[in-house]
Parts: C-alpha cells; structure tokens; sequence
C-alpha cells in the first residue's frame, strides 16, 4: 500500500518513472527492515514530504536499532543485508536517528527529476476542465 500511494503521489506530479522506480525501491527497502528489525509489533510509520524540488521519506519504527551500517555488500551466499547499501545507490542522502529503546528512524532523500512531456499533459488536461 505505501508503494502504491507514494507511486501515485509522485507520478501525478510528474516525476520520471525511473526517479519514482528509485524512490520505491528504497522504501520498499526502509519499510522490509522496519518489519524485520522494528521489534514485537513490526509496526512501523512512514511520512512522506515533497517541497522545493526533493521527495524526503521517513521510515520510523519501534526496535532497538542498527549497530553499525554495512560498508560493502555480502557475499552471495547470504540471503540478507543488502537493504541499506541499496537504499545507498538509489537515493541521494540516508541518514538514521537511532534512539536506543524507542526505535529507529530511516531518512531517505531524492533530488526529483520531472517528465515535462507529462506535466504538459496535466496541465492542458486542467485547462480543458476549466473550461467545461
């Protein structure tokens, strides 16, 4: 559901499907860690922001928090591990608030590119529906 919504949200203001592609896979990514980390519950929120040209997402959950960020990928053979190094190459900036006890915080941050051709589109679709 957080894909779809946030999809929906960035497309309709015309983001480029590969920045929209970008920003989901990162926060498909936050999302499957706030399950998999968030503690008991694996309840967690996520805030989504756009303003002055950039998407900013916050992943917030209630676990214990990350011990140390991943600085390479692991080997093949391990089936977990790569969710932050991936948000790493997709998005622009990634920053964690870890409060020990009360939960983690995932920032994500995207530089948003614009499909002119379809903000053109929106926009003389809005004008023929004023004028009816």
């Amino acid at each position: 559901m957080v894909r779809r919504v946030i999809g929906d949200a960035l497309r309709s203001l015309g983001v480029t499907e590969d920045c929209v592609s970008d920003i989901l896979l990162a926060t498909s990514e936050a999302c499957a860690n706030a399950v998999r980390h968030g503690g008991p519950s694996a309840r967690y929120q996520v805030e989504a922001a756009i303003d002055d040209g950039r998407c900013e997402l916050r992943v917030v959950d209630g676990g214990r928090g990350l011990t140390a960020i991943p600085q390479r990928y692991p080997s093949g053979e391990v089936e977990n591990g790569r969710g932050i190094l991936i948000m790493q190459a997709v998005v622009d900036e990634i920053s964690f608030d870890i409060t020990p006890g009360s939960g983690t915080t995932v920032r994500l941050c995207k530089e948003l590119d614009w499909d002119h051709d379809a903000i053109a589109l929106s926009m003389a679709r809005d004008r023929e529906l004023a004028a009816v």
